[in-house]
């Protein structure tokens, strides 16, 4: 199942040249991986509570293809490509809405882990259900 996210640029978002900061896209992939897991029904401070635990990037590997500029529309799609004990990998893109160029790809391991002690843990088993529920709808 490929999720999208709508972003739009923002004059603070770009660099001296006019175009988005690389690092921004890192920013931009961030957020949709956060409305991913709210489009599951989990909200990230709630599952720091309950069941205690976080989810941290352990490995981003990213290409950037064509710039992106003030005021444009993108879109960013996110496809779960593996579910281990306590990681989840992605592969995330940006692409422009007005002719849908691909601006940006990367492949992002998160890693599940405990909110105490900061050690892996295994990824919840209601968020395992909805991914694959969500996958068998798809």
């Amino acid at each position: 199942m490929e999720f999208a996210w709508p972003i739009r640029v923002y004059y603070e978002d770009t660099d001296a040249g006019g175009v988005v900061f690389y690092a921004n896209y890192l920013r931009y992939l961030e957020r949709a991986r956060s409305e991913w897991l709210r489009s599951l029904g989990f909200e990230q401070d709630a599952l720091m509570q309950d069941p205690g635990i976080l989810f941290a990037v352990r490995r981003v590997e990213v290409d950037y293809e064509r710039p992106a500029r003030f005021n444009e529309q993108l879109n960013v799609l996110s496809t779960v490509r593996g579910c281990r004990g306590a990681s989840l990998d992605f592969a995330q893109r940006v692409e422009r809405v007005s002719d849908g160029a691909v601006l940006c790809r990367a492949v992002v391991r998160v890693a599940c882990i405990d909110a105490q002690n900061m050690r892996p843990a295994r990824i919840p088993a209601a968020i395992r259900d909805k991914l694959q529920a969500s996958e068998q709808d798809h």
